[in-house]
């Protein structure tokens, strides 16, 4: 019943996220999948996490999205999510949630907080670090960095990851009491904010060092994607396979193992 529940709630919001265009079809299908096997091999806990990652995400990504629009074009990936975009996110929580059911243990869920911390983090800073008034900065040089550049962070951008990853926090501290989960407040807290802020500068550096990033020779503007302004780019840097959703996903398990770290101190 548990999966035939998770599957239909996961139809639910991945159709609707399509209808709404926060998916792409391959996204929407990625969603399906996934969502079932969070319910289904999870509980409220885990299905609730992603869902609140996936709404508040899906709607920071249409805030002010004209204010946006330019600096999406030297984005790899936009606010409407593919598959790989899908995965890159909620891959790693879905590998910890198969493993909890397996081998139940309190530690999974910790670890599963800090991840979705992680990638709600990102991409809040990212949503509202696009709208900062204020140059953006090299967190490895501290330099200013043009808009949009891979590594680059702003003071209201790094407040949005915290916030977001005390957002996963209460709501898993609230969804694991609702189960009958016996937790640690204190835990919790721990998990989701250290979580979201190591995952969220773990993905900037990463976007800074081996993130692959190319130039475009029309406007100067180095970009994420393989096309700019009509014209192919060059590459300049970075691994070939380490793009925007590889990042994400090992700045999640890095994220999720800080969570981790700090809660066995609760």
């Amino acid at each position: 019943m548990a999966w035939f529940i998770g599957g239909l709630c996961a139809l639910i919001v991945a159709g609707g996220a399509y209808w709404k265009r926060s998916l792409t079809i391959s996204g929407a299908a990625a969603a399906f999948i996934m969502g079932t096997i969070y319910f289904g091999a999870g509980n409220l806990l885990w299905f609730g996490i992603l869902l609140v990652f996936f709404i508040s995400s899906s709607l920071l990504s249409k805030f002010k999205q004209v204010n946006k629009s330019e600096l999406e074009k030297s984005y790899a990936k936009t606010g409407t999510r593919d598959a790989g975009q899908v995965f890159a996110n909620g891959g790693a929580g879905m590998l910890l949630c198969i493993l909890n059911a397996m081998w139940p243990h309190p530690g999974w869920v910790y670890v599963f907080i800090g991840v979705m911390a992680a990638v709600t983090a990102d991409t809040w800073a990212t949503e509202w670090g696009g709208l900062s008034r204020r140059q953006p900065r090299s967190v490895l040089t501290g330099k200013v960095v043009a808009p949009g550049t891979s590594g680059g962070v702003t003071l209201l951008g790094s407040t949005a990851a915290g916030l977001g990853g005390l957002m996963i926090a209460l709501f898993g501290w609230l969804f694991a009491d609702l189960t009958g989960m016996e937790n640690l407040f204190v835990a919790f807290m721990l998990a989701g904010i250290a979580g979201g802020l190591v995952g969220a500068f773990a993905d900037s550096f990463l976007g800074a060092t081996l993130q692959v990033m190319y130039r475009c020779d029309v406007c100067g503007k180095d970009v994420e994607v393989l096309t700019h302004c009509g014209q192919p780019t060059r590459r300049i840097r970075g691994l070939h396979w380490m793009n925007n959703d590889a990042v994400n996903f090992l700045s999640s398990c890095v994220g999720g193992l800080a969570a981790w770290a700090l809660a066995l101190l609760a």
